[in-house]
């Protein structure tokens, strides 16, 4: 489609005398015609990078055959999805399959009335923008099916999902995967103290910090109400301490700003990995881990099984050097 979003319908017809009778039609709905008077040109311009929003093809096309054009259009992986209209002098038991089938859209006969046309085309192109807003619709529930409403991130079912689907490649490549599950603390007091919206605030800003320092292919959820689940996929436990402790002093030690208050949240972590096991089974770990980190304490980071943990001493609990008057807890 062009720059300025005017359609342009791609006219294959070798007739000078039906050019004449349709393509002041299609300029009337206000498109740009694109005219070729061959199969192969034909063909070209439908699996081109920028492909016509329409296509009208007439049967008797000189080159190569109607119905191998018609082949090649719908099965070049690279191409993309145009309407095609076939234009014939009869309707054939071949066009009617072909139509079922969905190769073409419409079968238009030759003698038409230019106002039967206009009546053809719009119907066509109003039938694609319903389907392709119902396309549109169709993906966006199923991205609210995987995503947390409130923070955007994955929900527990999408992350088991995918961790599956980490797994099977783990297991092939022979490579590392491990989990980091962390939990912040005391967040039942938060909620008391500043409300369910400030909250809701707080989990929005904390994902926020914490997407900035995963990679493109890392997997970040929210399993619980103020727990999150990340999903590292070639990383070992090592790496997974290294993140841990990264997140635990840029994601936290920081304070947030909510309704004008600076506020010093922390959390607790813990770390698994995977060797190729089932995600669930790893869940639990990194389950078991967060357990032993908050009897711990606060800010305590624990791994199932490796132990390959820097030995950092814990982040300061309030920051005395960056000026603002913080609410702990």
């Amino acid at each position: 489609m062009l720059a300025n979003h005017t359609p342009t319908f791609l006219l294959a017809l070798p007739e000078p005398a039906l050019l004449t009778a349709i393509e002041p039609v299609l300029l009337a709905i206000g498109a740009r015609v694109e005219v070729v008077l061959t199969a192969e040109a034909a063909l070209a311009a439908i699996i081109a990078a920028i492909p016509p929003n329409l296509a009208l093809l007439d049967s008797n096309l000189p080159g190569m055959k109607m119905d191998r054009l018609l082949t090649l259009a719908r099965t070049q992986v690279s191409a993309k999805r145009v309407p095609i209209v076939l234009i014939s002098d009869i309707v054939t038991q071949e066009w009617i399959d072909r139509l079922a089938e969905g190769v073409i859209d419409d079968l238009i006969p030759r003698a038409s009335e230019s106002s039967y046309w206009r009546l053809r085309i719009d119907l066509l192109l109003r039938a694609k923008r319903l389907a392709h807003e119902l396309d549109v619709h169709r993906e966006a529930a199923v991205l609210n099916a995987q995503t947390d409403r409130l923070t955007g991130v994955y929900n527990r079912e999408a992350m088991l999902a995918l961790l599956f689907r980490e797994t099977d490649r783990v297991q092939r490549m022979k490579g590392a995967l491990s989990m980091i599950l962390f939990d912040i603390d005391d967040f039942g007091h938060w909620n008391s103290r500043l409300g369910a919206d400030a909250c809701d605030n707080l989990l929005c800003h904390v994902v926020s910090r914490t997407a900035r320092l995963l990679r493109s292919y890392d997997l970040l959820g929210r399993p619980g109400m103020d727990e999150f689940l990340i999903a590292l996929p070639g990383c070992d436990t090592a790496n997974a301490a290294i993140l841990a402790e990264r997140l635990r002093v840029e994601v936290f030690a920081s304070p947030f700003r909510v309704d004008g208050e600076a506020i010093r949240l922390s959390a607790c972590f813990g770390v698994a990995s995977s060797h190729g096991r089932s995600p669930v089974v790893v869940l639990r770990e990194a389950e078991q881990a967060l357990q032993w980190a908050k009897a711990e304490g606060p800010e305590s980071i624990q791994f199932f099984g490796d132990s390959a943990q820097p030995d950092a001493a814990p982040v300061a609990f309030l920051s005395p050097s960056c000026g603002d008057e913080l609410l702990a807890w």
